[in-house]
C-alpha cells in the first residue's frame, strides 16, 4: 500500500510531465513511458494487497512476498523514472556502458519481482478465500499476470537485425516491442501501441490487468445477485467466473498469436476476426449454460427468490477492502 501510494503520486507528477516537457525519447513524449508504468503498478498494487489480505493461513509468507514486489516495482520505476529525468529511453538501451547497466539492473527487479509474484499465485492456490467464486477470480487473475509478464522476456530479446549487428559492433537497442516493424513508428493514441505492425505491449498488457479485470467480474456479480435470483446461487457465480477466465485466457492467447505475426491491434486479418468470432460464441455459450437449468434460491419459508443464505453476505466480506 506504500508502494501504492508513492505510484498515485508519480502518476500525477508525470502527468503534469507531459504536459509540460515537450522532449522526445524514440519518438514518445519522454514522461510517457513513466506515466503508463506508475498508473499500471498503481493498479497491480492495489490488487496485489487486496489478495494478500484474503490469505487464511501462510500470511507472513505471503507478507515477504508483497514486500519483495514492492521493493522490486520501486527500483525499477526509480530507473525509468531516472532515464526520463534524462532524456534517455529507459528499456532495451545498450547505449553507452552506463546506460546498459541500468536496462540491465532493471531486467534483475523483473525476475526478482515475477519470482515473487510466482510465491503469491502458489500461496493462493494453496489456500484462499472460502468463497469460491473469489478464489478461482484471484487464481486465475495472478496466473493470467504471470504470464502477461513474461511476454516482458520476450520483449528483451534482440531482434534478427540487432543479431547481425552485435556481430560487427555494438547496437545501441537491444530489444523490441515492435514485430515485423522498427520501434517508434505510427501509434495508437493513449497507449502508444504500433498501428503498423505487431506490438508485444498488446498481450502484455492483456495479461498484466486480468489481475484486475477478473475479481471486478466477480464484483459486478455480487453488486448484481440482489437484483437477479440466480446469481444469488455460489454455484452459478463460480460457473460465470471460470467461464470469464476462459474466455480472458482466449483474449490474451490471441493478441499474442496476433502480435507475434506482426499484426497491428486494430488492423486485424481474416483468421484473427475468425477466432474472435469463434472466441465470442463460446464465451455466450459458456455463459448461457452457466445460467442454464440453474434454480433460483428459495426463501426459509420456500418461496422462491426470497431472502438467501449468507452466500453473497460472505462474498461482499471478502471483497471488502
Amino acid at each position: 500500500m506504500m508502494f501504492a501510494a508513492s505510484m498515485a503520486v508519480l502518476t500525477v507528477t508525470t502527468a503534469v510531465g507531459l504536459a509540460v516537457d515537450d522532449r522526445l525519447v524514440a519518438g514518445s513524449p519522454v514522461w510517457f513511458k513513466p506515466f503508463k508504468f506508475s498508473a499500471s503498478f498503481l493498479a497491480y498494487a492495489l490488487s496485489l494487497a487486496w489478495m494478500l489480505s484474503l490469505l487464511p493461513r501462510f500470511r507472513r509468507a505471503g507478507w515477504w512476498a508483497g514486500t519483495v514486489v514492492a521493493v522490486a516495482s520501486a527500483i525499477e520505476m526509480v530507473l525509468i523514472t531516472g532515464q526520463a529525468m534524462r532524456g534517455r529511453r529507459s528499456h532495451f538501451n545498450n547505449e553507452t556502458p552506463f546506460d546498459k547497466a541500468l536496462f540491465d539492473t532493471m531486467a534483475v527487479t523483473v525476475v526478482v519481482l515475477w519470482a515473487a509474484a510466482l510465491v503469491i499465485a502458489v500461496l493462493l492456490f494453496r489456500t484462499g478465500p472460502a468463497d469460491r467464486a473469489s478464489a478461482w477470480a484471484v487464481r486465475c487473475g495472478s496466473v493470467l499476470s504471470l504470464a502477461g509478464a513474461l511476454i516482458g522476456f520476450r520483449m528483451a530479446r534482440p531482434t534478427p537485425g540487432q543479431r547481425v549487428e552485435a556481430e560487427t559492433g555494438n547496437p545501441e537497442v537491444v530489444g523490441a516491442h515492435g514485430v515485423g516493424v522498427p520501434d517508434g513508428g505510427p501509434s495508437m493514441p493513449l497507449t502508444g501501441w504500433e498501428m503498423t505492425g505487431g506490438d508485444l505491449r498488446v498481450p502484455h498488457f492483456v495479461g498484466l490487468h486480468a489481475l484486475q479485470v477478473l475479481p471486478f467480474v466477480l464484483l459486478a456479480l455480487v453488486v448484481l445477485a440482489p437484483r437477479f435470483a440466480r446469481l444469488r446461487d455460489e454455484r452459478v457465480r463460480l460457473r460465470l467466473v471460470l467461464v470469464a477466465s476462459g474466455t480472458y485466457t482466449g483474449v490474451f492467447a490471441l493478441v499474442t498469436w496476433q502480435a507475434l505475426r506482426g499484426q497491428a491491434l486494430v488492423r486485424p486479418d481474416g483468421p484473427t476476426l475468425a477466432a474472435a468470432a469463434v472466441l465470442l460464441l463460446a464465451a455466450a455459450a459458456g455463459t448461457w449454460a452457466a445460467l442454464r437449468g440453474t434454480t433460483p434460491p428459495v426463501d426459509r419459508t420456500g418461496g422462491a427468490g426470497g431472502t438467501t443464505r449468507s452466500d453473497t453476505s460472505d462474498t461482499h466480506k471478502e471483497l471488502a477492502a
